[in-house]
């Protein structure tokens, strides 16, 4: 493993522990040339269906873009990096168990919606103003109703 801080690829493994759901093992290592200290993660690579976009265009799945996406909802939200993770795990889990080598990008959204709705409203309806493309206050109203009365946000007509 290359070290961060000198780049020197010999270090040693201190610690390894399973984290989160066993999906994953987190590793604490120590450089032999600088003596920094620095955690890798290593998972299981699973066969992700691919996305396809609204415009029919088909791309890989990108854990990464997922991550961004519900962490810019949550800036300055009281919402944990490891509340993020874990609400990314379970949506590569239903991903994964759907078995359908193509997904729309809508359903990643929507499953997104629901797992930010479940833990901050208003991280939620930042997500869902550009996911359903609100256009104005009445669109926030309406999210914020149906939060209210327990129902899932309209994903509207948007595909």
């Amino acid at each position: 493993m290359i070290c961060p801080s000198c780049g020197t690829g010999e270090s040693r493994v201190i610690d390894s522990r399973m984290a989160r759901d066993g999906s994953e093992i987190r590793r604490r290592r120590e450089c032999l040339e600088c003596g920094r200290r620095f955690t890798t993660r290593e998972r299981m690579e699973e066969s992700m269906p691919r996305v396809v976009k609204r415009d029919e265009r088909r791309e890989e799945y990108d854990r990464a873009k997922v991550l961004a996406g519900i962490q810019r909802a949550c800036t300055k939200r009281p919402v944990s990096q490891d509340a993020v993770e874990l609400m990314v795990d379970r949506l590569e889990k239903r991903l994964v168990e759907l078995g359908d080598g193509e997904v729309p990008s809508r359903l990643i959204g929507e499953v997104v919606m629901r797992e930010l709705t479940a833990v901050d409203h208003v991280a939620a309806a930042r997500f869902a103003s550009v996911f359903l493309g609100f256009q104005g206050p009445e669109d926030y109203r309406k999210f914020f109703a149906s939060v209210a009365e327990g129902r899932e946000p309209d994903p509207g007509s948007r595909d």
